[in-house]
Formats: structure tokens, sequence, C-alpha cells
């Protein structure tokens, strides 16, 4: 889109996620194309005996109005065009859009709510794997992000390492101590205790042969002894 200032802007779309920066970035464009008190507050029809003063400036009201709500209609999705299609002013539609998107705000931080208090509890398991582990966290955040929550991979890698089964403190304490956790990535970090996890197994699977190689010792010594009177 090219403004009366003929200088090119990118305009802002609604979609479910994005209604109150897009609110904030609309406002600011009606306040620039001096629309801002249409939208809010309509303009006043006139009647029969109206004079020519009053008809000029309905006619400019009327005219500043068509041309906001065709800008409306612009910035918002598919979901979003259908409910303000029946909307005959631009103070309608902006009504339309803010009962529907602050309803579905309310309801999303609900949501966040809960996920965050899921996310702030979640342990690993005993018995879960470190693969099962990151895509609960990986789900979780995913969740907490679709609501509109930013979070950071510092942030993640700091809730890992604190909530690892005790079985891996000592890697938790090495990645610590030679990891700087800033620039660090939450991937690394899933291939860094794979890994350990991977030799742990090895090391058990070595460790249970060899009991079993124990085990059988006893009896294949009985097996090939005699017996004397």
């Amino acid at each position: 889109m090219t403004n009366d200032n003929q200088f090119a802007m990118t305009l802002p779309i609604l979609d479910s996620k994005n209604y109150d920066r897009w609110r904030i970035k609309l406002k600011t464009i009606f306040g620039f194309q001096e629309v801002y008190e249409v939208v809010m507050n309509g303009y006043q029809e006139i009647g029969d005996n109206a004079s020519e003063a009053q008809r000029k400036i309905h006619r400019e009201s009327k005219k500043n109005d068509c041309k906001v709500l065709f800008l409306i209609h612009q910035c918002v999705d598919g979901a979003n065009f259908e409910r303000i299609v029946g909307a005959k002013t631009t103070k309608d539609a902006w009504e339309c859009l803010e009962k529907s998107c602050e309803g579905a705000t309310k309801i999303k931080k609900v949501k966040l709510q809960t996920m965050r208090r899921k996310y702030e509890l979640l342990q690993m398991e005993e018995n879960e794997t470190i693969s099962e582990y990151f895509t609960k966290i990986h789900s979780l955040i995913n969740q907490m992000k679709s609501c509109g929550e930013e979070v950071k991979d510092q942030a993640v890698i700091e809730k890992i390492l604190r909530t690892l089964t005790p079985k891996y403190d000592h890697i938790v304490v090495a990645v610590e101590e030679s990891k700087d956790l800033e620039s660090y990535k939450v991937e690394e970090l899933q291939s860094s205790f794979e890994a350990h996890e991977q030799r742990l197994k090895e090391r058990l699977a070595e460790k249970n042969d060899d009991q079993a190689l124990q085990a059988q010792k006893p009896r294949n010594l009985l097996g090939s002894g005699t017996i004397t009177k």
C-alpha cells in the first residue's frame, strides 16, 4: 500500500494469534491517516433540512469512513473478514473485531496460565528417555508460543538442566561449567544427553552380560564334576 505521502507501507494482517499487536499497529495507521475519530466514534447522519456546509462535512466523513473500512478489509485474514463482511461502517467493523478477538484473547490467557503451570511443574520421570522428555518440553513450549508467549532457548536449557533425573547430575554439572548457556542450543543439549544415555544403556547391557556369565559358571562346574563314595 502507498499512503498519501507516497511511501510504501506493509499492512499488518489480523489472524487468530496477533490481535493485541495488530490493534496497536492499526491505531497508529488511523492516527497517521487522520481518521482515528471516525473509527472510534463514527459519524453523524444528517436530515433533509441540513445546510450545505453540514452536507459537505457529512460527505467527507462518509468518504473517510469508506476509505478506512476498505483499509480494515485489507488488514484481516479470511476468518475475520467473514465476521465483519456485514458491517456498514468502520465503527461497526472495529467493534465487532474487538468483541470477537478480545473474547478469544481472554480464553488464550487462561490457557497460557495453565500451560505455564504445567511447564513449571514438569520434571523428568525415572522411566523416561531423554527423547521423550525433550518432546514433552517442546510440546508445551510450542503451545505456549501459539498463545503469544516468548520463550528463549537459554530459559529452556536452564529448565531442562534443573529437572533431569539424578543419574544425569554429573553431565549437568559438566554442561554448566563448560558451555555458554546464552549461545547454547536446545538441540545441542539434547544430542549430548542422548549420547550419554546411549553409553549408559551399553554399559548396563555389558554389565548384565557379565552377570549372566558369572551366574552360568557355577552350574557349568557342577555339571562337569564327579561324585565319589
